[in-house]
């Protein structure tokens, strides 16, 4: 009511022949919140299971959509949203838009690169908050907490937590597990590894993938050789690139189900949530791409959606503000998923549930119920506070 009246003030001057003054009024009520997103993703070279190509625009979908729904909320407000996209195939090229973003005055950034990319990202961009909606990059929740970034992409320790609270759920308890030789395929063995050993998994045998022939038409005669070891419940898979991991469901000397990167996924997000709202963000998300939403494109959706919230609550986009929020308890967030969603104070990592699908159905959702912590039953997922070598809220008074 006091904006209000100071706005029928100006008006009432402006009646009296000095209409400059209402109109500077006006003008200055509505708060523009301009936000860039960066994407690079690297060429992973050859793939043998491309039966079913992944979108070109994972992130940037996302991203707009929540520019529409922040500008539905936002108008009763006088906040105006708006996206600058940049989209590269190469780290440099990413880079050099990112500095040109950043002297129009851009200060809010959602990223979709790899980890290399996005610490080279935050020394650049060092006045600037950045939300990772892109790398899955352990090390940077765990021991390079980077200062002016915050995580909305769930980490491979929170989807291999996740998967593992399942297992141990259904009591299987022995596992095969077969990685590949990338280096993202080494990462997320190691995320299956350190869960293993923190829910009471036993790896009874573990066995590198090395061929490079096309398993479409050698996976009947080769997989069951390959596969055969000691007894086990279930086949772990590390094979982010998608080489040879779809071939496994199938095909394994036992008759076990296989888990991980393929088979049963833990995973952001899927086609397959729907419920808490996700129908109609879903429908929306739809409409609006002309496909299905992925785990990147709700990263980025939920990245600005932050901001947004952020912004609501501030009543103004400064990017330390907004970061400070964020990784205090006052900033509850609505993302679909059953629960209030929250960004830690050590790491940034936003607290999330984490499904588990499969490519048709939903299957689960972790925290698995019984799964108990002090605080909050979702930081069972990923690296807790006493794992974390850095404290970004603390560092930030």
């Amino acid at each position: 009511m006091r904006q209000i009246s100071r706005h029928l003030l100006f008006c009432a001057v402006a009646s009296l022949g000095l209409a400059q003054p209402c109109l500077a009024a006006t003008a200055a009520a509505e708060l523009q919140v301009r936000i860039g997103y960066l994407a690079y993703i690297p060429d992973t070279g050859p793939l043998l299971s491309n039966v079913i190509p992944e979108p070109g625009d994972a992130g940037l979908r996302g991203a707009e959509l929540a520019i529409t729904d922040s500008n539905s909320t936002g108008r009763f407000l006088k906040h105006s949203y708006s996206l600058s996209s940049a989209q590269h195939d190469d780290s440099a090229g990413l880079l050099e838009a990112a500095d040109e973003l950043h002297a129009q005055g851009l200060r809010l950034f959602v990223v979709n690169a790899p980890a290399a990319t996005l610490r080279q990202l935050s020394r650049r961009l060092d006045d600037s908050l950045l939300l990772n909606a892109g790398s899955r990059d352990d090390s940077l929740r765990q021991s390079e907490c980077l200062p002016n970034v915050l995580h909305t992409l769930p980490s491979r320790a929170m989807l291999a937590d996740a998967l593992a609270q399942f297992l141990s759920v259904r009591k299987w308890s022995r596992w095969l597990l077969i990685s590949g030789p990338t280096e993202d395929d080494q990462a997320y063995a190691a995320a299956l590894k350190r869960a293993a050993k923190r829910f009471g998994q036993q790896i009874v045998a573990e066995k590198p993938w090395s061929f490079d022939n096309d398993q479409r038409r050698s996976a009947q005669a080769e997989m069951p050789l390959f596969t055969q070891t000691k007894e086990y419940d279930v086949v772990l898979v590390a094979d982010e690139r998608g080489d040879f991991g779809e071939y496994l469901p199938y095909q394994t000397w036992y008759p076990r189900p296989v888990a991980g990167t393929q088979g049963l996924t833990a995973t952001g997000w899927h086609k397959t949530v729907e419920t808490y709202g996700a129908a109609q963000l879903q429908k929306r998300f739809e409409a609006h791409a002309g496909r299905w939403m992925n785990d990147r494109d709700y990263a980025a959706w939920i990245a600005v959606r932050s901001i947004a919230s952020a912004v609501s609550k501030l009543r103004a986009s400064d990017a330390a503000a907004i970061q400070q929020l964020a990784l205090s308890d006052r900033l509850p967030l609505d993302g679909f998923k059953g629960r209030k969603l929250s960004f830690r104070s050590w790491n940034g990592q936003l607290r999330q549930p984490i499904p588990l699908v499969h490519p048709r159905a939903l299957v689960s959702n972790s925290p698995q119920d019984g799964f108990l912590h002090p605080s909050s039953e979702l930081d069972s997922l990923g690296f807790d506070q006493p794992e974390v070598s850095c404290d970004l809220a603390g560092s930030r008074t």
